[in-house]
């Protein structure tokens, strides 16, 4: 007995690492098949990752091609979904975890026929297909070549779009009528008489010292003829559609609810959107709280800073007074590069890995900065000739307040969206898929954190940018008051226009440009308040269990090691790092 007593758990230490690289090798054969499976699905996503194969081509967006991606992911799920996740280790089961909620995401928007509603109120994919050439490089012959052969099937592209958009009509599934009235000439603005001003053209304006002038003209002859002869014509074509059809028989409500399905669909989103399942009266609840809370702290600086007069006269100072405002697009550049610059010197106390792709600050491009955000990341592939890009919206100066620069610079660059998304690639261990994927609320909960976390290392002196702060983080709270009350409990567009005006310094035509957002968007916006809570929640767990051996720049670190993931597998990473931290301390 007592030899036979030995032998079980021998056996069971020889037999367990073995099924579990089974289990590991099933797991990583079905991620590369549903890597393969989603780059044949879409060789543009491809080819952004690395796939020169899928050079020249653009994506099938039709109805038929939606509904032969769920054809070929439902399988794929299924494979998934057999795997025992107790034999996997703890990335192991992250990467299962979350390509299955990926997998799962994707199916639900095709079945909901989010596809027929390609369209924003800030851009589409008339926009998306003029800029394409923003990702690419243009060393060679054959990416000149490649390129010609995407914007021949621009037309085609367009024409699938507009087909399901007209789809959309049919059933009532369409954007507001009141957030896409200034679509035709946001359209215009893609259409040159003169094919050498076309966007389409920049690759084309300037050769490159190893191509012979010849070859180059030739080049410049072929995009100057599909620019007039295709492209422009269905631009034009675009814009009369959305005139006579798309735009007058768009619907007159705004709330998602009112949508086909609409409850479930919006239900559907805010699941995707922030991990959680809340629904939308529990994120409206904790949107409340959050307002009363950080009202008080602004209340509180108006005090300190002895203006006399009610919280609304002090927003009209903020928003009317001439200091508080940059005069020249290149003075705000200046003045976000510098605030960059001086967040570069203090990493090295928040975190003990730093990205080594770099970033530069660079203005939104005029073509779409009337209608587009404040700021904004732009990536790029790690192994790209251009690095990531910090864009500030130059545009409409009287409307850019300096004192939210430093939290939207801290957001959007350092330690925010930039070194997030740079880290994030460069983990090696993990599965491509996680490399290259961004979850909402990890990735927006993130730089919503290290907006104020930069008080830490010292920014904010002045007062007036930290009520820029404190503004920044109420308009992310009253996001989740608003786009709950528009989508799922009958709130108007002017009502939420107020309640955004009434409660933070974003300029007139700020609250504007966010709400419409906000509505073409739902939930998206719900993401970023919801992340930073529970980020908050895990580090104050942390500190509390490691006291005064609690390290922020590991615990950074950690936050950051596993890539992007949800807010439920955060916790779980978090409270790994929590016992292996405590077992250190015993040693």
């Amino acid at each position: 007995m007592k030899t036979h007593w030995l032998l079980i758990p021998l056996m069971l230490i020889i037999s367990l690492p073995s099924e579990a690289n089974r289990s590991s090798k099933k797991l990583h054969r079905i991620l590369l098949d549903i890597e393969q499976a989603k780059a044949e699905l879409s060789p543009q996503m491809a080819f952004y990752l690395g796939d020169e194969s899928k050079a020249g081509q653009l994506d099938d967006v039709s109805a038929a091609a939606m509904a032969q991606e769920n054809a070929t992911l439902e399988p794929l799920l299924q494979r998934l979904q057999a795997l025992n996740p107790a034999k996997l280790d703890f990335q192991d089961r992250i990467s299962l975890q979350m390509q299955q909620a990926f997998l799962q995401e994707t199916i639900a928007d095709n079945r909901f026929k989010e596809y027929e509603m390609p369209i924003t109120s800030e851009g589409s994919f008339h926009v998306q297909l003029a800029t394409m050439h923003r990702y690419a490089a243009f060393n060679t012959a054959k990416d000149y070549e490649n390129y010609l052969l995407r914007m021949q099937q621009v037309p085609r592209v367009m024409q699938q779009h507009m087909d399901n958009m007209r789809a959309g009509l049919k059933r009532g599934f369409t954007q507001p009528q009141v957030i896409i009235q200034h679509y035709p000439e946001f359209i215009q603005t893609y259409i040159k008489d003169q094919a050498t001003e076309s966007t389409f053209y920049q690759p084309f304006l300037q050769r490159p010292m190893h191509l012979d002038e010849a070859t180059f003209a030739q080049f410049q002859q072929q995009a100057q003829q599909i620019i007039t002869e295709a492209i422009n014509p269905s631009y034009k074509a675009f814009k009369q559609f959305m005139v006579d059809s798309y735009i007058p028989g768009a619907r007159t409500t705004i709330g998602a609810h009112s949508l086909p399905d609409g409850q479930a669909y919006y239900q559907q989103q805010i699941k995707e959107y922030t991990t959680l399942d809340l629904s939308a009266e529990e994120i409206h609840q904790i949107g409340r709280q959050e307002v009363k809370r950080i009202r008080a702290e602004m209340e509180q600086i108006i005090a300190d800073l002895g203006f006399e007069g009610s919280f609304a006269e002090f927003l009209h100072f903020l928003r009317t007074d001439p200091q508080f405002y940059a005069t020249t697009p290149e003075q705000l550049l200046k003045e976000a590069r510098d605030i960059s610059k001086r967040m570069d010197g203090e990493l090295p106390k928040l975190f003990t890995r730093l990205p080594r792709q770099p970033y530069a600050v660079n203005p939104v491009p005029t073509d779409i900065a009337p209608n587009y955000t404040t700021g904004r990341y732009v990536p790029a592939p790690l192994d790209s000739t251009r690095p990531g890009q910090y864009w500030v919206n130059t545009y409409a100066l009287e409307k850019r307040p300096l004192y939210n620069l430093e939290a939207l610079t801290f957001h959007e660059a350092v330690p925010g969206h930039h070194l997030q998304g740079a880290l994030t690639k460069e983990l090696a261990d993990l599965p491509k898929f996680r490399q290259n994927s961004y979850i909402s609320a990890f990735g927006e909960g993130w730089a919503l954190y290290c907006e104020k976390l930069a008080k830490e290392v010292g920014f904010y002196e002045d007062l007036y940018s930290d009520f820029g702060r404190l503004t920044y983080e109420m308009w992310r709270a009253m996001r989740l008051v608003v786009d709950t009350g528009m989508h799922a409990m009958g709130m108007s567009r002017d009502e939420a226009i107020r309640l955004m005006e009434e409660n933070t310094a974003l300029s007139k035509h700020n609250v504007r440009t966010e709400i419409d957002r906000y509505i073409g968007w739902p939930a998206q916006a719900l993401s970023y308040k919801l992340g930073e809570i529970k980020i908050w929640q895990l580090r104050h767990q942390a500190e509390q269990a490691l006291g005064a051996n609690f390290d922020l720049r590991t615990f950074h670190d950690t936050l950051l090691g596993s890539g992007s993931v949800p807010l439920d597998v955060l916790e779980q990473v978090v409270e790994l790092y929590i016992e292996q931290q405590q077992a250190k301390l015993q040693e």
